[in-house]
């Protein structure tokens, strides 16, 4: 295996996000919740407060529609999502945590807290970073310019 600094920065973020959700997920299946894939985990992390309509929770998951709407099945099944018309939309609809949904993200919420007290004063100094790099990688993420001005 190759040490951490002879690795990509991305392959390290990465492994970095999966094994924190990995841990998540035990965590949450030790105190009695439904075992959660990593796919699962993600739509809570996309959702608004309020609920999210569909069409965006895919944009947000980077997934087409239909894998959205069996993630949310999966969810609804469990009794953690349900799906309401939206108030501000007349035929739209919002995906939503149900009170289980909110119990279940106050658990996880409570593991990622500690997972953060485990980093000590490095946790700060992550942030830090990590907010270095997502701006870089915004100001890399504007539309591309072709020759005469015009966007790509």
């Amino acid at each position: 295996m190759q040490p951490p600094d002879a690795l990509p920065l991305a392959y390290l973020l990465l492994q970095a996000g999966r094994a924190f959700d990995a841990v998540v997920r035990e965590d949450l299946a030790a105190r009695g919740w439904p075992r959660l894939s990593a796919a699962q985990t993600l739509v809570f992390a996309h959702l608004g407060p309020d609920g999210t309509a569909p069409a965006e929770l895919a944009r947000r998951l980077g997934t087409t529609r239909q894998a959205q709407q069996d993630l949310v099945a999966g969810l609804s099944r469990l009794g953690l999502l349900e799906t309401v018309d939206d108030p501000t939309r007349r035929r739209g609809r919002l995906v939503r945590l149900t009170p289980a949904g909110r119990d279940l993200t106050r658990d996880a919420a409570g593991v990622l807290t500690g997972l953060e007290d485990d980093l000590g004063p490095d946790a700060a100094e992550l942030r830090r970073l990590l907010g270095v790099a997502t701006r870089a990688a915004a100001r890399r993420s504007r539309p591309a310019v072709r020759r005469e001005g015009t966007t790509a």
